[in-house]
């Protein structure tokens, strides 16, 4: 069953002073990090404006357009550069966004509920009855339908996943609300236990230093 993964981490982070959720430090690692671990047995790329410094060889990255278009254009960009970059194509595409902490814990449950479904793919949903459309799988064939039927109405810039998707039958999968919860302001992230992307920085510093005085 050949799965692709496409990481949403394209926002303006505006309640977080514009410091990227991508770059914020969980344990150890930035959330990006963090989550293209969590897909690191598919072939994945990233939709957003990335160093890719940072990630493992073999990752893709690209842009939406237009630039801060929301997420159903970061997923038509996704799943145009998946298919630009390989000969074969898949039978799912995981799309996940980059700010969910616990996303570890959500993809193993999504691949088991893959197995022997027909529907047009799985979407968490949380304790409040919250469908999680970018913590979820789709069959890569009616996701890239979905996507080609708006762009020959409109734009995708501005259309939300929940648009996007609005026709697609989606088996849904329970999960507790933090497995899926994302960081969206400092609070969030100080739940979390999270530091400033500054933070590795001066860390990185520290031992460079520590390095050279010991030599």
């Amino acid at each position: 069953m050949p799965i692709d993964a496409l990481i949403l981490a394209g926002g303006r982070s505006t309640r977080l002073d514009s410091i990227p959720k991508a770059a914020l430090i969980y344990r150890g690692k930035t959330l990006l990090e963090n989550t293209v671990s969590a897909v690191s047995e598919f072939r994945t790329v990233v939709v957003g404006t990335i160093t890719t410094g940072s990630l493992p060889a073999g990752v893709l990255v690209c842009r939406e357009d237009p630039p801060f278009g929301g997420p159903a254009a970061a997923v038509g960009a996704g799943l145009d550069a998946l298919e630009a970059g390989t000969a074969s194509g898949s039978d799912f595409t995981v799309v996940l966004a980059c700010d969910m902490p616990g996303v570890a814990d959500v993809v193993p449950p999504l691949l088991r509920a893959l197995e022997g479904s027909t529907a047009d793919g799985v979407i968490t949903v949380d304790e409040q009855q919250r469908r999680q459309p970018l913590a979820a799988a789709y069959r890569t064939a009616p996701l890239r339908l979905a996507v080609q039927r708006q762009r020959h109405t409109a734009s995708l810039g501005g259309l939300s996943m929940f648009q996007l998707i609005r026709e697609l039958t989606l088996v849904e999968l329970p999960m507790a609300d933090r497995t899926t919860s994302d960081v969206d302001t400092w609070s969030d992230a100080a739940d979390w236990g999270m530091e400033h992307p500054d933070a590795r920085t001066a860390q990185h510093n520290t031992a460079t230093q520590r390095s050279s005085s010991e030599h």
